[in-house]
């Protein structure tokens, strides 16, 4: 490989970045396009559903309505820029903590809490939406996101799919076998890593000597770059690069964002034990809301009425999700033989009818 073709594969020195933590513009590299007005427009609104959600299903745990929440708080501009880079023929494939993705990718709020809520699936159909079940087992999705590029290249399909990955995903072996796997047969994936700071509590020093994770991918030839993860005009720009890049045949993208997980790793966790309060207001003058709230604003792309408007959707969508999911589900319990096979064998079938004859015995 020459020296030239590895200086291509390398990210930039620093993370990319269109807007200050003011709101304030920077000047951007040339390499990146700012993209179109309508778009971050877009995203402002989606951002700020996507936080309103994400406070009412942290409340919905509280109340016993969900078994588990991993809140997203603090990396919106990650989530929602990951879904708008995508066409809808694209793949996502999302980790536990990405509800807001999934939100943005226009799946029903309550059908992305179903896993959380402790039923029996991921709550939609991903054939249907382009979206993998969210992944709990750490990297495990980015094979699978590896998988399915490199079989829509094979069809001749135009599609990408893009693996959300934590930097704690990114020391598992399956994130270094799907980097590797991708590079060798130019697999259109893009690869999106949300470095949040933290692997629950373990902090990213202790995870990896690397200047930056994004580097990670530049050892299987892949193209890398790093990006201010809470500047939302920034991260859409780079995806929608590394996006098409994969898009038009020369292979994987590896994108590294950095930002930050303002709340607990979940509901089961205490923050406090290994971070202190100084740091978590270091990173809340980054808001990315806010940054993009105020960019939009100096722009004259936002108005205080529209200001307003998103707000009242998002607690119109809070509503609506808050009065749905406190709605009791009834089970079925012979549902649990429905999708073992495609085809049920004769044990299965016996079964089924004797759980059916007990359930008919305790009901006389």
């Amino acid at each position: 490989m020459s020296a030239k073709t590895v200086r291509g594969l390398l990210p930039s020195s620093a993370p990319i970045r269109f807007v200050d933590e003011s709101g304030s513009a920077v000047k951007a590299p040339a390499k990146y396009a700012a993209p179109p007005d309508e778009l971050l427009r877009a995203a402002y609104r989606w951002m700020v559903v996507g936080r309103r959600f994400d406070t009412q299903a942290t409340a919905l745990t509280k109340q016993g309505r969900l078994a588990v929440y991993p809140s997203s708080r603090g990396q919106e501009a990650c989530q929602v820029a990951g879904v708008l880079a995508l066409r809808e023929q694209d793949w996502l494939f999302p980790t536990y903590r990405d509800s807001v993705a999934l939100v943005a990718r226009g799946l029903d709020p309550v059908e992305v809490l179903t896993l959380l809520r402790g039923d029996w699936h991921c709550g939609y159909d991903p054939a249907a939406v382009r979206v993998a079940p969210q992944c709990t087992p750490l990297a495990t999705q980015v094979l699978h996101a590896t998988g399915m590029a490199e079989a829509m290249r094979r069809k001749g399909e135009d599609g990408v799919a893009m693996a959300f990955v934590g930097d704690g995903g990114t020391s598992e072996g399956d994130f270094h076998e799907a980097l590797n796997f991708a590079a060798v047969f130019k697999a259109p994936v893009v690869f999106f890593v949300q470095n949040n700071q933290y692997a629950i509590s373990v902090p990213l020093a202790r995870q990896s000597a690397a200047p930056a994770l994004a580097y990670k991918g530049v050892g299987y030839g892949v193209r890398s770059e790093q990006v201010d993860g809470n500047d939302l005009v920034a991260v859409l720009s780079v995806l929608r690069a590394a996006v098409e890049h994969a898009r038009g045949g020369r292979g994987p993208f590896l994108v590294e964002a950095h930002t930050y997980r303002m709340d607990a790793h979940t509901n089961a966790d205490d923050a406090g034990r290994y971070r202190d309060d100084e740091e978590v207001r270091r990173w809340s003058a980054a808001d990315p809301v806010r940054r993009l709230e105020t960019y939009l604003r100096g722009r004259g792309l936002l108005t205080g009425e529209d200001v307003e408007a998103a707000g009242v959707r998002a607690e119109s969508f809070a509503a609506d999700l808050r009065a749905r999911m406190n709605a009791d589900t009834e089970a079925d319990l012979l549902e649990i033989f429905d999708h073992v096979y495609a085809e049920p064998t004769p044990q299965l079938r016996e079964q089924r009818e004797l759980l059916r004859a007990e359930l008919n015995a305790q009901e006389s």
